[in-house]
């Protein structure tokens, strides 16, 4: 299937089942989480008019070119008085503009003479350097969507508005299994034949990152039993994350307990690496099984993982950022399949890294992004691809 067929029907099916409940938190406990309610401006901001420089305000209609007698001093965080008619008031960065004041000159424009007045040298004009109140937002106005990702920027506006805590979708619980008789946790001794297992800790950090809580269900042996045993009792998951298992080899059984105990709705895709990935259900519980060379499970899960996990928390925008490059290499082995080679740019052009197999994870930590290459395409150097950097799949 090709990749945006797939995405589009996992996508469909996450708008199906769009994950219940929500939490309030703190804001220093919602970075990264998902925004369950919109956030609404309870207050104009800024509150009041206010001076965007350093230097002093005035009546614009009081002002003939005259030196004016210097009547208050105003700093962020004051009240002022109301500005006395034929007089200017000293001013500061932020600090409230004086009733009857329309224009702020920086103090740079300004002289101050011997007897205390101040003699301004350039032209002035109406609402100078004033920042008027509700210039970013006005009372009850939406600020973000229901559904915004939270970032430090995003719990910045949030705070600048009152908002001490913030309502937000709760956390997917996901599931991660490994399979394979050869896989073995770091730190216990490899025997003939086996291999540390890397892609559980690579999902399991990328999952907290998105802020989902993470049951870490071990490894599962090439057994169609323990297969069926161990899915079963996942079933409080909102989504069981497998790796390995679910090509068309006699020892991948997660297809088979699948057809057997649910449903298949996707299986098999024409991208590289990644070709063999399975969605279904398994007695209702969604599953997605990842292929288990590592290059191939980052791939999928930024490419469709990710973005399913995403819409069922109601993110409604869920494509990385990618940008049109030029490449400093060639590409002359035509494919049926879309490929995305591990590579970064240098001087503002995509070079890629030497060994694109699969089961390379070296290539990752190497490169900045995925490099898009489209199916029966050829490139010379110089010609323009998709990149997609790495840095926008991983939060």
């Amino acid at each position: 299937m090709p990749l945006e067929q797939a995405l589009e029907r996992l996508l469909a099916l996450a708008d199906q089942a769009p994950l219940e409940g929500t939490e309030r938190v703190a804001l220093a406990d919602a970075d990264g989480r998902v925004l369950a309610q919109a956030l609404v401006s309870t207050l104009d901001l800024p509150p009041w008019s206010n001076s965007a420089m350093d230097g002093y305000a005035l009546r614009l209609a009081d002002w003939a070119g005259e030196p004016l007698v210097v009547s208050q001093r105003i700093q962020a965080g004051q009240a002022p008085l109301p500005l006395a008619a034929g007089t200017c008031a000293r001013i500061f960065t932020g600090a409230p503009v004086p009733a009857g004041a329309d224009c702020v000159e920086m103090q740079e424009n300004a002289e101050v003479l011997s007897d205390g007045r101040v003699r301004f040298t350039e032209r002035l004009s109406l609402n100078q350097n004033i920042r008027p109140q509700g210039q970013e937002t006005r009372i009850g106005e939406q600020v973000l969507p229901a559904g915004t990702r939270l970032g430090p920027i995003e719990l910045g506006l949030a705070a600048s508005l009152g908002h001490a805590t913030l309502e937000v979708v709760r956390k997917p619980r996901v599931a991660v299994l490994s399979t394979g008789d050869e896989l073995v946790d770091p730190g216990q001794p490899l025997g003939p034949g086996q291999i540390y297992n890397s892609n559980r800790r690579l999902l399991v950090s990328w999952l907290q990152r998105l802020g989902c809580e993470v049951i870490d269900a071990g490894i599962l042996p090439d057994d169609l039993a323990k297969t069926r045993a161990r899915l079963a009792e996942l079933g409080q998951a909102d989504l069981i994350l497998s790796t390995g298992g679910v090509s068309v080899g006699e020892a991948d059984f997660l297809g088979v307990a699948l057809r057997e105990e649910g449903e298949l709705a996707l299986w098999k895709l024409a991208i590289k690496p990644g070709k063999p990935l399975t969605f279904g259900h398994f007695r209702g519980t969604a599953v997605i099984g990842l292929p288990g060379n590592p290059a191939s499970t980052l791939v999928t899960f930024a490419l469709l993982a990710r973005p399913y996990l995403l819409r069922r928390l109601g993110v409604a925008d869920v494509a990385p950022l990618a940008i049109e490059v030029p490449v400093a290499f060639t590409w002359g082995k035509p494919g049926n399949r879309r490929e995305y080679l591990r590579g970064r740019l240098e001087n503002g052009r995509a070079v890629i890294y030497p060994n694109q197999s699969s089961g390379v994870l070296r290539s990752a930590a190497w490169a900045e992004g995925l490099v898009e290459v489209l199916e029966g395409r050829t490139l010379a150097e110089g010609d323009r691809v998709r990149f997609i950097p790495l840095s926008e799949l991983l939060r």
